[in-house]
């Protein structure tokens, strides 16, 4: 259900070559992060949350600086970096809103992309409260053609947490948010420019029904 090496390994081809050519820091930014796979923008997430110390969602430049570097980011100088931030800090306060900056630094989607991600999610949080477990997933992600479960190397719960932890690229903490499966299907879908090849694979490895 998540992506497969195939089209992780073209998204991190295409984004490193985009990269090389692109000008625009926010676009060089995106890029960067796409270049790591598709859950390279939800790491660059990640490792900002951990860094929230106070739970306010926003973070100033040196906060940003640090988060940036520690991810590994090298392709930035230290102009570019405020750059970025200043796109986001409109109000010169010194701070960007956290949950801003993400939604702008997701690839752009069409809103019939964004609804057949939001339909996969809602099919496999089973409780409604927001977030994907292992409880979610038992007995609607069918596990018995897994290799590791058919030849009896891994339980049913082994294979169910293998799949979430796909959407994590850090602390991999078994639970998936909205947001987190929204910034995770946007790096597939920069990878995918045909419509109708996304709108099947999506449909197909969740059962969404064809309209």
């Amino acid at each position: 259900m998540a992506a497969t090496q195939r089209t992780n390994k073209e998204m991190q081809i295409k984004s490193k070559a985009a990269l090389a050519k692109a000008t625009d820091p926010l676009e060089k930014l995106q890029l960067a992060c796409l270049s790591r796979g598709a859950t390279g923008i939800k790491g660059l997430a990640r490792k900002f949350k951990i860094m929230d110390d106070d739970g306010n969602r926003s973070i100033d430049f040196k906060e940003f600086e640090k988060g940036l570097r520690e991810y590994g980011l090298t392709e930035f100088d230290k102009a570019t970096m405020q750059e970025v931030f200043q796109i986001f800090d409109k109000d010169g306060s010194g701070t960007i809103d956290f949950d801003e900056f993400l939604v702008k630094l997701r690839p752009p989607m069409s809103q019939h992309r964004k609804a057949l991600i939001f339909q996969a999610f809602d099919k496999l949080d089973k409780t409604g409260d927001g977030i994907i477990t292992v409880e979610d997933l038992r007995g609607v992600y069918n596990v018995k053609k897994h290799p590791k479960y058919l030849n009896g190397e891994w339980t049913e719960d082994q294979c169910l947490k293998v799949f979430l932890d796909s959407f994590d690229s850090q602390d991999k903490d078994g639970k998936i948010t909205k947001d987190e499966f929204e910034n995770y299907y946007a790096g597939v879908s920069a990878s995918i420019d045909n419509d109708a090849y996304f709108d099947l694979m999506m449909r197909n490895a969740y059962g969404i029904a064809h309209r």
